[in-house]
This record gives C-alpha cells, sequence and structure tokens, in this order.
C-alpha cells in the first residue's frame, strides 16, 4: 500500500478517470480531482474536490501543487472542439506535471494506429492514424515524447466499457436506461474486438505507478483486455440480463451517416468503423512481464456490471 504519494486526477467524474483514481484509492494514495462545481452530488467524499476547469491552466496548476501523479483522463464534453481543445489542454497539464517533477499519465487508445500495424499491436509500431481523432491521439503521444523534462506513462486500451463509462461504444450497443432488447453490434461476425474493462484498467495503472521510480521516462504499456466476438459477448449479455432469446442485430451504421452533420457523437462513430472491419488485438507482453499478470475480470462479471451501471438490468 502506498500512504505518501498524492495524485491528482483530470476527468475523475468520467470513466477512465474514475475507476483510476478507485484504484488509487483502494491502494492508499490520498487522490485529488479538478471539477467545476465542487458541490454537485454524488462526488467520492475520499477524493479532495478542487474546483476549476481543466482548460484553464491556472486551475490545473493550484489543484497541481505538490502531487506526484497528474492523470490527464479528460476530454472536451460531447466530443466537442476536439481539434481547438485536446492539445491545449493537455499542454497545461504538462506544465503542471514540469513544475511539480511529477510523472504524467495518459489513459490511451488504439486509436491512433492505422491498419498497417495491425493485427497484433505493440508498443513501439508505427502510428498512421486514419482519423481526425486518431491524428490528434498520436499527436498527444508525440508531445510526451519530446517532453525532455517530464516523466510520463501511457497505457493504450481498446473499447472502454465499465459502470462508469461515458460515449462509448458499449453504451451504444445497448442504449443506457433502457432494459436490454437487443445487442447492436457494429462489427463483422466472427471478428473478435478489443475491449478494456474499466476497473480493470485502473487497478493495472495503479500497480504500475506503485513502480513508479523503475519506468522509463517515456514509459508505454498494452492492455489486452477481452479480446472477443459478437457471440461471446452476447451469451454475456443474455446472461447478465437474464435473456437468453436477446437478439443480435447490425449496428445502424446509415444513420451514424446521416446524423453525422448535425450531431458530433455520430460523426465521431463513424469515423472509428474502421477499427471493427479489421482484426485487432494489443499485444500485453511488456505489461505482463513487468506486473507478472495483466488485471482480468471475467467477461461474464465485467458486463452484467457494465449493464448495471448503465441502468440496463434491475
Amino acid at each position: 500500500m502506498n500512504t505518501s504519494k498524492t495524485a491528482l486526477v483530470l476527468g475523475a467524474t468520467g470513466g477512465a478517470g474514475g475507476a483510476i483514481a478507485a484504484a488509487l484509492l483502494r491502494r492508499g494514495w490520498a487522490v485529488r480531482a479538478l471539477v467545476r462545481n465542487a458541490a454537485r452530488p454524488g462526488l467520492d467524499p475520499r477524493i479532495a474536490w478542487r474546483e476549476g476547469d481543466a482548460m484553464r491552466a491556472d486551475d490545473v496548476a493550484r489543484a497541481a501543487a505538490g502531487v506526484d501523479v497528474l492523470v490527464h483522463a479528460v476530454n472536451p464534453p460531447g466530443y466537442r472542439d476536439w481539434d481547438k481543445l485536446v492539445l491545449p489542454m493537455l499542454d497545461h497539464s504538462l506544465a503542471a506535471a514540469r513544475a511539480n517533477a511529477a510523472r504524467l499519465v495518459l489513459p490511451g487508445t488504439v486509436y491512433n494506429y492505422g491498419p498497417d500495424a495491425f493485427p497484433l499491436l505493440a508498443e513501439d509500431d508505427p502510428q498512421q492514424p486514419l482519423t481526425r481523432k486518431g491524428a490528434i491521439r498520436a499527436a498527444m503521444e508525440r508531445r510526451l515524447a519530446e517532453a525532455s523534462d517530464v516523466r510520463s506513462l501511457v497505457l493504450r486500451c481498446g473499447d472502454f466499457f465499465g459502470p462508469r463509462a461515458g460515449n462509448n461504444w458499449f453504451a451504444a450497443m445497448v442504449k443506457p436506461s433502457r432494459r436490454v432488447r437487443a445487442l447492436l453490434y457494429p462489427g463483422r461476425r466472427g471478428l473478435p474486438h478489443a475491449w478494456a474493462y474499466l476497473p480493470d484498467v485502473g487497478e493495472t495503472m495503479a500497480r504500475l505507478l506503485e513502480r513508479e521510480g523503475e519506468l522509463e521516462r517515456f514509459a508505454r504499456f498494452h492492455f489486452a483486455g477481452h479480446h472477443v466476438d459478437e457471440a461471446a459477448l452476447l451469451a454475456a449479455v443474455r446472461d447478465a440480463s437474464g435473456n437468453a432469446t436477446l437478439p443480435l442485430r447490425a449496428f445502424p451504421w446509415w444513420m451514424t451517416r446521416l446524423a453525422a452533420p448535425f450531431v458530433v457523437l455520430m460523426r465521431e462513430l463513424g469515423e472509428m468503423r474502421y477499427l471493427w472491419r479489421e482484426p485487432l488485438q494489443l499485444d500485453n507482453r511488456r505489461l505482463v512481464a513487468w506486473l507478472g499478470a495483466e488485471p482480468h475480470t471475467p467477461l461474464r462479471q465485467a458486463v452484467e456490471t457494465t449493464l448495471r451501471g448503465l441502468g440496463c438490468v434491475e
């Protein structure tokens, strides 16, 4: 257990940030978080909430004073203005980490890879993204790599799912706050997809940070998570929902095309379609060599907890 370290988590009310904050708390860290309204109901009382905005450098600097780790798990709400806001927000975190000699942590994705790196992604594979969002993700990692005076840690993952996840593919497949009536699957039949259960991601990050002093300056690891096809996912959803005849239906990609000019989320989902057409898996051998094993919740349990969190099962 770690009783002497402090972490600032940006994005602690979201999926990845919330999971990392919870894992650090379990392991004895003092955790701070930045939130626009520190009086909002439902905030974890174990966290020291600081009022402010991650898009303001002064707010981040004040909240980060004296921390050992800064977790950058924040994104512009609703995917809006990614091209204008994402890199400046990261620059605020970099400046705060630099001022405190803190390790900057980034939950990463596979968006910064193109099909030339498929089917098995290693940490050092070239990044040639196909999409606008992927190009921004690649630029974020370049900022960390080029910041020679800041220690950083990137844990790249497949598609996030979990009880606190926000905008994500799993939620798009089952419709939050409604009883599950079908699984709308975006991918090709029989093609496994890479999923990252957020509590496992948080635990992995916490374990890596317990050995922070042994990490490289720019440390990168891949999280394998659940690599399953639609049949395995459907079986888990059927079991968790208690509906043995729950149907599998094709995700309505046509709807993302029609709505893309008007709904930012639909445009962003449409950009990621190539990830559902190709075999893709994250090579976690480097992570396993470090930790001995990757934290792994069984799929059935992870899916049930996720559905409960989304309000899809009683």
